[in-house]
């Protein structure tokens, strides 16, 4: 008999981590899946086109929860997945990540006693004051397959006192995400053409963690910082961030500093050609302090402390989002930049060998992994 999938998601970076496993859940004997998103990124460019590029199968379900407070968009996406679960009773349940969707579905699953698939597991920032931190925390606790990315994320399980019998070595599915994209991007991604671009010409900078958009004070450093580098700066902006960037009177100062160019949320395939093209990336987002390790570029992570500490030292530093900090940064990586990318071009990613959804997929059906 076939394990009913529920593949839950809500975010663009969760679309990109699921792919694989929504692939091979369509494909893999003993598996059926239902695909749902929970509509926590409601804008086309967010999350619809991301499934379109990458050629996944279709959404059977979307929930439309809508932005909202922390509370409200986790309240309202667990009721609409609780309703789904009484009704169809899947197998289990899996998500991948931190986000508002991720505990509503863990909180949902495991009040049913349907088992909870977490990916991802295991990651820790030690710092209660990022609202993912808490969430990751919560599912991993109510989980009943921790499919961890990393030996550290591992030992960090162990700590929390999360059973061994729950705990599942897998490497991270990004990388095998990661390479497929830039297959597909090749011949496919115009992002260089539109903009003018040349291969190592430019900086890749983002920007959408609350500690950091929504303090006048970390945003005006990092645009500050931003004007200041030597080479034009490609900012793929969230709808939320431009705002951010009116209300506290910036917009002026990008528009003065002749480098930073802003752009609306990119296409998976052109903001994976942006990135493995670029000089180097400054950013606060997780999920590309991992991308980096696979297209081998060096990031600057705007951020006072890191979930992937395996990237330190090696393809990234922690700057905070702080002017003089994010600029020696940059001032370290450009001064030894040959010497530093023969280096990372020898270093495999340590998020794995590019077989985690694989893994995770067999494990699911009963197998070894």
């Amino acid at each position: 008999m076939a394990v009913k999938l529920a593949i839950v998601f809500g975010t663009r970076p969760e679309i990109i981590k699921l792919s694989e496993i929504m692939l091979l859940s369509k494909k893999t004997k003993g598996l059926e899946s239902t695909i749902i998103h929970t509509g926590q990124h409601y804008d086309y460019n967010m999350s619809q086109q991301f499934m379109d590029e990458l050629k996944l199968p279709e959404i059977d379900i979307n929930l439309e929860v809508g932005s909202g407070t922390h509370a409200q968009t986790t309240g309202k996406a667990m009721i609409a997945l609780e309703e789904w679960m009484l009704k169809e009773n899947p197998g289990a349940v899996v998500a991948e990540g931190d986000t508002n969707t991720v505990l509503a579905a863990a909180l949902a699953a495991s009040k049913l006693r349907i088992p909870f698939a977490h990916v991802e597991a295991g990651i820790r920032s030690f710092w209660r004051g990022m609202p993912e931190e808490i969430n990751r925390v919560l599912a991993d606790q109510v989980a009943d397959y921790c499919f961890a990315p990393t030996k550290t994320a591992v030992g960090n399980l162990r700590k929390e006192g999360i059973a061994a019998g729950r705990i599942h070595l897998t490497g991270n599915t990004i990388v095998e995400a990661t390479q497929r994209g830039l297959g597909l991007a090749e011949g496919t991604a115009m992002a260089m053409q539109k903009l003018g671009l040349e291969k190592g010409g430019f900086i890749i900078a983002t920007a959408h963690r609350e500690e950091n958009v929504d303090s006048r004070q970390r945003f005006s450093a990092l645009i500050s910082a931003l004007a200041k580098l030597p080479l034009p700066v490609i900012y793929p902006i969230h709808p939320r961030s431009r705002r951010q960037l009116g209300e506290f009177g910036l917009m002026g100062e990008v528009e003065r500093s002749g480098n930073i160019t802003l752009t609306d949320p990119l296409g998976y395939f052109d903001f994976l050609q942006l990135s493995a093209n670029s000089k180097f990336i400054i950013t606060d987002s997780g999920g590309i302090q991992e991308e980096c390790t696979v297209y081998k570029r060096p990031v600057l992570v705007t951020r006072d402390n890191t979930e992937r500490p395996e990237i330190l030292g090696s393809f990234g530093e922690l700057v905070g989002c702080d002017e003089k900090r994010i600029l020696s940064g940059a001032r370290k990586i450009l001064r030894n930049y040959d010497s530093l990318m023969r280096r990372l071009r020898r270093l495999p990613s340590p998020y794995g060998d590019g077989r985690a959804s694989r893994r995770i997929t067999n494990i699911l059906v009963g197998g070894n992994g």
